[in-house]
């Protein structure tokens, strides 16, 4: 990272500290495609635009509002951004991976990201929670590529445990206690923005993909490096490219995630409790 990045990252901070205060909450959700509704439901909330934080870019795509709000699921503290950016908007690595970065220099530990994806499986109907279980980077995308920074995190980061198994152990008794049904699966991140061809989708399921979809992994790939344990949360809002029978649409994928999000509200809100 430049020192014009490290600068800003302390700039972000400070301009985070000012909002919330020195305390802030030790767990990121970051929301996906018209998953918005898990934000208003917090209490106590402060919202602050991502145009007011230093480091934080604003997203075009529909369905990503663009605002950190800090609040608590029931009694739990924690941070929610309510949508996020993409590779596919033009946006560079750097302005992918400075809003994670000064997330961890506010001492942000567990980043849980969540995100609309298209399903490779017959059993992973249009509305199913996938955990995933880790990724496939097929994008040439990857938001550490340049100058490392060895007091951020190594030049070469180990991906064993891309998305934590604690978590992943978390999430899936807190869906089991409270009735929400989950699969586990690998998550395929595509550059985007057009969706995938048929054929592409058949060799994704070739190479063991489970769901396929455009972001998610730029956001582990930085937390990871800086020291944070990731979870993630795919909501499957439509059978991908030759196993859907009509053609896709970004207002379908809006419109599934968000009859979706009751679920996955419970889920996020039973697991931030068994943190």
């Amino acid at each position: 990272m430049t020192q014009d990045q490290a600068s800003l990252s302390a700039e972000g901070a400070a301009a985070l500290e000012a909002r919330f205060g020195r305390d802030f909450p030790k767990t990121v959700i970051v929301l996906g495609s018209g998953l918005g509704r898990f934000a208003a439901a917090l209490a106590d909330a402060t919202s602050m635009p991502y145009a007011e934080i230093p480091g934080f870019s604003r997203s075009t795509v529909v369905g990503h509002s663009g605002n950190l709000i800090v609040g608590k699921a029931g009694e739990v503290p924690v941070a929610v951004m309510q949508g996020r950016i993409h590779a596919y908007e033009g946006h560079s690595p750097q302005a992918i991976a400075a809003p994670i970065r000064i997330l961890r220099k506010m001492g942000v530990e567990r980043l849980v990201l969540t995100n609309a994806s298209g399903g490779l499986r017959l059993d992973m109907r249009p509305g199913t929670l996938m955990v995933i279980e880790d990724h496939i980077n097929f994008s040439g995308f990857n938001p550490l590529i340049g100058p490392n920074d060895d007091s951020i995190g190594p030049r070469f980061p180990d991906m064993t445990d891309a998305y934590d198994p604690h978590l992943r152990t978390l999430l899936s008794q807190a869906a089991r206690k409270n009735g929400v049904p989950i699969k586990t699966g690998v998550y395929l991140f595509a550059m985007g923005p057009n969706f995938e061809t048929a054929a592409e989708i058949r060799m994704y399921a070739k190479l063991g993909a489970d769901a396929v979809g455009m972001s998610t992994v730029p956001e582990c790939l930085v937390a990871r490096h800086c020291g944070m344990a990731v979870a993630g949360v795919s909501i499957v809002t439509n059978y991908a490219t030759g196993i859907a029978t009509r053609p896709l649409t970004h207002q379908e994928t809006l419109a599934e995630a968000e009859r979706a999000a009751e679920k996955l509200e419970t889920l996020l809100r039973a697991f931030l409790h068994s943190l």
